[in-house]
């Protein structure tokens, strides 16, 4: 029997986890029996962690120990403050990671050590690298990540025999991602993706809580805003923008009620507004002129027009807005299709590509695609000028991955000994224009007249993580770099440190003795023999040797540390 490997949503309002057991596919529940875990992470007064339905009940009470829609931070370098202390995003969404991989582990009565995590396909190779670090911080092996709007299309309808073109839109919490996909016979390939990670539910309830304020100023002069006690405030009107967001999805009007919200002069202030479906509609309107931008984006990356599309699949929580669904069928003349659960169509694809991963029976085949061009920066013309950083892509947007694109570049002076190779991601024709993911040297060059030919590859892989490599292609000079993200990535004693911080505040503190296996390795080590140096082979017989006495000796620190570098030359074999 095969290891068992989970699929996980970590959603910016809510995450779940899932896996094909038996051939059923079962969202695992919590012990409330819960299926979706609110994605939020606290502190209590006392310093014990909260995660989920505890961490959002405190958040109304004490915002300043809670945080929600890390999600939304993914990717960036700022630090955010719980209850005083300092963490990173990746060590908040490890939280919500670890508690999803509990959930498992308590259904399936086994440890969990692998995952299928979903992303939005927006997301860029900071936010992806730093999806795959918070489940290292977890404990878990990131095998695979998956679109999120490409999972979904995964759970609809497996078995459809025939052809048909789909437009998803996906709107959750955080985050907006159109995808065009193809559906085949139970083959789902993506042909185009666009979106933006900054723009989901959670803008629909700044603009109500906006309206909030704004009636609050209108009845006492107040600005909600400047007040000292504004964070708790805030917190209050958040849980009153959320109910009042679902009620008028399917009431015309609602009621918005908070006794004793705040203080005016010493007087209590009770918030009560009646607030129609109409008022929030315009409110939200630039939202959903957005979601219809995006979609004639993705239609234009795919040469297709509304009228190649069969089905509109809506996925995530914010499309039970209703507005969602009018727009997009006044835009395309066709209404949203059924058969896709908003919520949990995601984790339910994220389960099915780690059953395929796994090597179990399931029915879908997924051929999916990069949502960016990748490329460096050479002298061209730019606008008819002679210009030194014009963009030159070598994997182009919506091209299906795995993919791997060489170009022939040439030296730009005479006897020129290093080509110094920026890489960018994006689509202007001005490199500065895209994003810098990573930069490094090739040094060494023969000293000859300019034009000296050098070889670029980019690699791209499954996860959407970049590989390059600049070959000189007289000499076969090269050097390889593998780009993770364009900020400094984690290194590993930052993730086992990290991992320490999270047991800790868990109060359940697990030891590589307990997870780890020499003979998990052994698969992995027989197939990398076959094609390592002699030095390859000697160096992990050496690391297995060191690891089965840290075994024997409990010594779990030089356990992890040993592991890691096996870890570490098994993956370089293994490219």
């Amino acid at each position: 029997m095969s290891e068992p490997i989970v699929g996980i949503d970590l959603g910016t309002t809510n995450s779940e986890v899932a896996i094909v057991e038996n051939g059923n596919l079962v969202v695992i529940s919590d012990a409330n029996n819960q299926h979706m875990l609110p994605s939020f992470v606290g502190l209590s007064l006392d310093g014990e962690l909260l995660v989920g339905e505890a961490a959002r009940n405190q958040y109304h009470v004490y915002p300043e120990r809670t945080i929600k829609s890390i999600k939304r931070k993914m990717g960036g370098t700022d630090q955010v403050e719980m209850a005083g202390q300092l963490f990173t995003p990746q060590e908040i969404s490890a939280m919500l990671l670890r508690q999803l991989k509990s959930n498992a582990e308590r259904y399936l009565g086994k440890t969990i050590n692998k995952a299928v995590i979903t992303v939005p396909a927006y997301f860029n190779e900071t936010q992806r690298q730093a999806t795959v670090e918070a489940g290292q911080i977890a404990g878990l092996e990131v095998v695979r990540l998956i679109n999120e709007p490409t999972a979904a299309a995964l759970s609809y309808d497996p078995k459809f025999q025939g052809t048909k073109r789909a437009l998803v839109c996906d709107v959750g919490g955080g985050t907006l991602d159109i995808s065009i996909v193809n559906i085949q016979d139970g083959v789902v390939e993506v042909l185009a993706n666009y979106g933006n990670t900054q723009l989901g539910g959670d803008d629909f309830d700044e603009k109500i809580i906006k309206l909030i304020n704004q009636h609050i100023n209108q009845e006492i002069a107040v600005d909600v805003t400047q007040m000292e006690e504004s964070t708790a405030i805030r917190a209050k009107l958040w849980r009153a923008a959320i109910e009042a967001k679902q009620l008028l999805s399917s009431q015309p009007f609602v009621k918005i009620e908070e006794e004793f919200l705040l203080s005016d002069n010493g007087i209590p202030y009770n918030l009560s507004m009646e607030l129609s479906r109409d008022q929030y509609e315009q409110a939200i309107m630039p939202y959903m002129q957005a979601i219809l931008d995006t979609a004639q984006i993705a239609l234009k990356s795919a040469d297709l027009n509304i009228a190649d599309i069969d089905e509109i699949l809506l996925v995530g929580g914010a499309t039970r807005t209703p507005l969602v669904s009018q727009m997009l069928a006044a835009e395309t003349g066709l209404e949203s299709k059924g058969g896709l659960h908003p919520d949990l169509s995601v984790v339910q694809g994220a389960a099915i590509q780690a059953a395929m991963i796994a090597g179990d029976s399931v029915s879908a085949v997924l051929v999916d695609i990069t949502p960016y061009s990748f490329g460096t920066r050479i002298i061209g013309e730019l606008d008819g000028m002679p210009y030194p950083a014009l963009f030159y892509p070598v994997i182009k947007r919506n091209t299906p991955i795995p993919v791997t694109r060489s170009e022939l570049f040439f030296t730009a002076e005479d006897r020129q000994q290093y080509v110094d190779l920026k890489i960018y991601q994006g689509e202007d024709d001005n490199a500065l224009n895209n994003t810098l993911i990573g930069e490094f040297k090739i040094e060494g060059l023969r000293k000859v007249r300019y034009k000296n030919p050098v070889i670029v590859e980019f690699s791209l892989d499954r996860n959407g993580l970049l590989t390059i490599k600049a070959t000189e292609k007289e000499t076969g000079l090269s050097k390889t770099i593998t780009i993770q993200n364009a900020c400094p990535r984690l290194d590993s004693e930052q993730i086992e440190s990290a991992q320490q911080k999270l047991n800790a505040l868990a109060g359940n503190v697990q030891t590589d003795t307990d997870l780890i296996e020499q003979s998990k390795w052994r698969h992995r080590i027989d197939n990398a023999k076959q094609h390592a140096s002699e030095n390859d082979i000697k160096t992990i017989e050496s690391l297995l040797k060191i690891i089965e006495t840290a075994e024997i000796e409990q010594d779990e620190k030089q356990l992890a540390q040993t592991t890691e570098k096996l870890e570490n030359i098994l993956s370089y074999l293994e490219t």
